[in-house]
């Protein structure tokens, strides 16, 4: 299996990325390959709901002259997609969000003069969330807004790891947490669509 990973990170040797090692780890070690974009290093633009994309149902499509074109590609060759991001707001990162609205578009051909098909239907998506919350009050927004993403892009939800930063006077990276992310990683690496 393949993975694409969308990091949402700022900091590359942040809490995120640390969750994100012990579970890089798993799928490579079970043979299978994994792909972290960095979307802080990518220009990501937003969305200007021009609807070009909409065009043509068989190519992303979009006008913008930046990273979104790779960033798609390697969505669409993926087996799986991780969404990676700390909570920013409730939310998920800027440029995270800004991917997100560039591929309900440019994936899902529903929003022009004729409704077409969505390029990544039933492909497996899952999250890897880190929250300075406990989970419930922390991650419970963007997980919501997720599903239903998922279900409107008629993608296959797996399931979401959501770990809590206890401040800054705790270590972030326990054995806890890293058993927890193997264990994740494997239930992905069992489900079935």
């Amino acid at each position: 299996m393949k993975f694409c990973i969308l990091m949402g990170s700022p900091r590359k040797n942040g809490n995120t990325m640390s969750l994100l090692k012990p579970f890089v780890e798993t799928i490579e070690a079970g043979g299978h390959e994994s792909d972290i974009i960095h979307l802080y290093n990518k220009k990501i633009e937003p969305c200007l709901a021009c609807r070009r994309c909409q065009e043509d149902f068989t190519k992303f499509g979009c006008v913008q002259n930046d990273d979104m074109q790779e960033i798609f590609d390697k969505v669409l060759g993926a087996d799986v997609v991780i969404w990676a991001t700390p909570i920013y707001s409730w939310y998920c990162t800027a440029p995270m969000k800004a991917v997100l609205d560039r591929l309900v578009y440019g994936m899902n051909k529903y929003y022009g003069e004729e409704k077409g098909p969505a390029l990544w239907a039933g492909k497996k998506h899952a999250l890897l969330i880190t929250c300075g919350y406990p989970p419930e009050k922390g991650a419970d927004l963007f997980e919501q807004g997720m599903i239903r993403y998922f279900k409107h892009s008629r993608l296959l939800y797996l399931g979401a790891l959501k770990v809590h930063d206890e401040g800054y006077n705790f270590d972030f990276m326990t054995d806890e947490k890293a058993d927890a992310t193997r264990a994740f990683a494997q239930t992905l690496l069992g489900a079935r669509g």
